[in-house]
């Protein structure tokens, strides 16, 4: 097992006022969902997940959005809190925190109903970040393709530093892999992954990123030559 520990920063730019608000947001919620009894806990999931045979008739939409911050566990939780730790800042740098909000909400939504149109009968709420986290890793390859990432290998015990195109490509590989077998009915849900709702929500993520690159990298890189120059 390998874990994205860390990354090259952008050192100008915009706060990353909503990548961290985020994250408290997802711990508080999932530090409230146990302290729900079994009973409780499952009427919230159904209540606030995002359930395909229910959005795609214009029912909950409201759980497109609170989906998001709903997880089934601490692996779910902290899978998701350290890859958005590791790359939504720079994402959030780059674009500006309104925009950066925007976004994340909207690649999340999207790869809900990714998700959804591949499963539309599927009566299980879909909950976690990983949708909109994929959006921003998406982002992320387009912005930052040189960029080096800090992994850290369990059985290893130690750390090396890889190209975000490196580490990214392999990741969406293995989703690709993990949800073309998913395909084969049943498998997907059954695993509690939803790798088409992380495929949907990355090719979001690239389309954007494709769109803003040419508008917001130029920027930051003037900052950055101004800064060297001695700018303030």
């Amino acid at each position: 097992m390998f874990f994205p520990i860390g990354d090259e920063q952008v050192e100008r730019g915009h706060k990353p006022i909503f990548s961290y608000l985020f994250l408290a947001v997802n711990i508080l919620v999932f530090i409230f969902e146990i302290s729900l009894d079994a009973e409780s806990l499952n009427a919230f999931t159904f209540s606030f997940g995002a359930i395909p045979s229910e959005f795609l008739h214009g029912h909950q939409l409201y759980s497109l959005v609170t989906s998001l911050f709903l997880h089934g566990g601490w692996g779910h939780l902290l899978g998701n809190m350290l890859f958005l730790w590791v790359f939504a800042d720079n994402i959030e740098a780059t674009l500006g925190n309104i925009r950066f909000f925007i976004f994340y909400i909207a690649g999340g939504i999207a790869a809900t109903l990714f998700h959804g149109l591949l499963n539309p009968a599927s009566d299980i709420p879909l909950i976690g970040a990983s949708g909109a986290i994929s959006a921003v890793l998406g982002a992320y390859l387009v912005y930052f393709p040189h960029s080096r990432i800090k992994v850290l290998v369990l059985i290893l015990f130690s750390s090396f530093r890889v190209p975000a195109l490196a580490f990214l490509g392999i990741w969406i590989v293995n989703q690709f892999i993990a949800g073309y077998g998913s395909l084969s009915h049943v498998a997907e849900e059954s695993a509690g992954v939803a790798y088409w709702a992380h495929i949907g929500g990355f090719v979001y993520g690239i389309i954007i990123g494709f769109y803003t690159r040419r508008i917001y990298i130029p920027v930051l890189s003037r900052e950055a030559a101004e800064q060297d120059e001695g700018y303030v």
